[in-house]
C-alpha cells in the first residue's frame, strides 16, 4: 500500500506523473471524447469508492487502476474541442505548484506557517497592483475564487459607507446598482452580508446588456431622492455571459462625481490588461475602488487563484475587525500576516500557481497568449457568421462567442444537449435579453479554425437528425 514515507511517495508520484503526462498528450491530440457523462452511481461503482474507503490498502496497482478510470470519467480540459466554461486550461507549471503544496501544506495566512508562499503572494499582489496602476496607493490579497472575493469587496464597500455596520449591523437602507447580467456571486454576496437580494437595483443596459452610462446619473439621483444609500456601483469587465465589457472609464467618472463606491467585477476580463492590443477594453480601470481578477480564468492557472485588489489600502486593512488571540497578537514578524485582513483563516499557497506559470512563460508570453485568444475568437465568429444557417449577431470583445443555429426551427438548448451527449464537443449556453444562444469560450490556442469548422459540421448534422 502507499505508505507514509519518502520512498513510497516517490514511487506513487512517479506513476501519477507518468499517467498524467499520457493524459495530457492524449487530451491535446483530441483522440478521445471531451467528456463521457455517465450517471454518478455508475462512476461511483467504477471507481470502487466505497470499497477503497472501507478497506484501504491502495497500492501502486490499485492506484493505477483507480486513476485511469478517474481520468477517463473526467472533463478533458486540454482537448481542443473543450470550448465550454471560463475555466483555465492549466499550464503544466501550475500543476507543479499544486503538487508541491499538496505535500508540504504550508497554510500561509500566518507568515510563520508559510514564509515562501507568503513572500510569493505579496509579490504577485504587487504585480497585479502595478498593472492596474495602484502599486503606491493600494493593497490586496489572493483568495479562493471570485465569489469569495466579491463578498469581501462588498464588505469593504459597506464598511466605507457605514463604518459601524460590522459591530452594530446595517443601520441604513443600502442598495447596490448592478447590470442585469452581473454574475450571480454579487447577488449572493449582497444576501450574505445582510442587505437582501432585493437591494440590487438594475442599471439600464442596451440590447447587448451593456450599461447605458447616460442613464446612470439619473438612477443615482432617484435612489438618493428615495432616501436610500448607495453602497456600490458594479461594472462587468467583462460580463460572464456575453464577454462584453461595460464602459468602465465613463462609469468610473460618474461614480467619482457622485461619490459612489465603484467595484469592477473582472475575474475573466481583467487579464486583457496584459495585452497591448486589447488593454484599451479596460480603460479607466484605475478609477475603481475594488476589483476582482482571477488567475484561473485567462492566465492558465489551475483553480482556484483570485486576486482581490483595493485602490486605497485603508479599505484592505479596515474591512474586517475580529480577534483571535492565538493567531493575531503582537510578535516579532519578519514577514506579513494576511489573516487579519481576509475572510478565510486557513489558506493554501494559491498565488504560487500563477507565479509558476509566469515564471515559465513570462508576462510577455502571457500577454501574447491572451492576445491570441481574443484574435482567434474574432476570427471564429466570422467563420460562424459565414456558415449558412448560423447567426453570430452579438459583438465579440473577448474570447466569448454567442451564436444560434436556425433559431426559428431548432431549440438551441436541445442542440447543445445532443452535442454534449455525443462527447465530440463541450460548449455552453446563455440567454441575452430573453434570447437563448449557444456559447463558446476559447481558452486555449489548441482550439483552431478547423476545430470550429468541425463544430459547425457536427451541429448541422445533429440538427439534420
Amino acid at each position: 500500500m502507499i505508505k507514509n514515507d519518502s520512498e513510497s511517495y516517490y514511487s506513487a508520484a512517479i506513476k501519477v506523473a507518468e499517467m498524467l503526462a499520457a493524459y495530457l498528450a492524449e487530451s491535446q491530440s483530441g483522440a478521445m471524447p471531451v467528456v463521457k457523462l455517465k450517471s454518478i452511481g455508475a462512476i461511483r461503482d467504477e471507481l470502487k469508492i466505497r470499497e477503497l474507503i472501507s478497506e484501504g490498502g491502495m497500492d501502486e496497482w490499485r492506484l493505477t487502476e483507480f486513476l485511469q478510470k478517474y481520468l477517463d470519467n473526467s472533463m478533458h480540459m486540454h482537448h481542443p474541442n473543450y470550448i465550454g466554461h471560463q475555466v483555465a486550461v492549466p499550464h503544466p507549471a501550475a500543476a507543479l505548484a499544486d503538487m508541491i503544496h499538496g505535500l508540504i501544506c504550508n497554510p500561509m495566512s500566518i507568515y510563520e506557517m508559510g514564509p515562501s508562499a507568503a513572500a510569493i503572494e505579496k509579490e504577485m499582489v504587487n504585480w497585479m497592483l502595478e498593472k492596474v496602476g495602484w502599486l503606491e496607493s493600494g493593497a490586496g490579497l489572493f483568495t479562493h475564487g471570485g465569489s469569495l472575493a466579491n463578498i469581501h469587496a462588498m464588505l469593504a464597500a459597506r464598511a466605507d459607507l457605514d463604518p459601524e455596520s460590522w459591530t452594530k449591523g446595517v443601520q441604513q437602507d443600502m442598495v447596490v446598482l448592478a447590470p442585469e447580467n452581473t454574475h450571480y456571486s454579487i447577488a449572493r454576496a449582497i444576501g450574505i452580508i445582510g442587505l437582501g437580494q432585493n437591494a440590487i437595483i438594475p442599471i439600464p443596459t442596451d440590447q447587448n446588456e451593456v450599461v447605458i452610462t447616460e442613464k446612470l446619473p439619473r438612477l443615482i439621483a432617484k435612489i438618493r431622492d428615495d432616501n436610500k444609500a448607495i453602497m456600490a456601483v458594479i461594472a462587468n469587465a467583462c460580463a460572464t455571459s456575453t464577454g462584453i465589457y461595460d464602459p468602465v472609464d465613463e462609469m468610473g467618472d460618474i461614480c467619482h462625481a457622485y461619490d459612489c463606491w465603484f467595484h469592477v467585477d473582472s475575474p475573466h476580463g481583467a487579464s486583457a490588461i496584459l495585452s497591448t492590443k486589447y488593454q484599451h477594453l479596460l480603460k479607466g480601470l484605475e478609477k475603481a475602488d475594488s476589483l476582482v481578477w482571477d488567475a484561473h480564468k485567462m492566465m492558465q492557472t489551475s483553480s482556484l487563484s483570485t486576486g482581490l485588489l483595493f485602490r486605497n489600502k485603508k479599505h484592505f486593512y479596515q474591512t474586517l475587525a475580529q480577534k483571535a488571540s492565538y493567531l493575531i497578537h503582537d510578535k516579532e514578524n519578519p514577514g506579513f500576516d494576511v489573516l487579519p485582513y481576509q475572510i478565510e483563516c486557513t489558506k493554501s499557497a494559491i498565488a504560487t500557481k500563477l507565479f509558476f506559470v509566469l515564471a515559465a512563460i513570462g508576462e510577455n508570453g502571457m500577454g501574447e497568449f491572451i492576445t491570441s485568444l481574443y484574435d482567434n475568437s474574432r476570427h471564429f465568429a466570422r467563420l460562424i457568421n459565414d456558415r449558412p444557417g448560423f447567426i453570430c449577431e452579438i459583438p465579440v470583445q473577448s474570447n466569448i462567442i454567442l451564436f444560434r443555429y436556425k433559431p426559428e426551427k431548432f431549440d438551441q438548448l436541445q442542440l447543445r444537449e445532443k452535442l454534449i451527449q455525443s462527447g465530440a464537443f463541450y460548449i455552453t449556453s446563455t440567454e441575452v435579453k430573453g434570447i437563448r444562444y449557444l456559447r463558446l469560450v476559447v481558452m486555449q490556442t489548441n482550439t483552431t479554425a478547423e476545430t470550429i469548422e468541425l463544430l459547425l459540421d457536427k451541429i448541422t448534422a445533429i440538427a439534420g437528425e
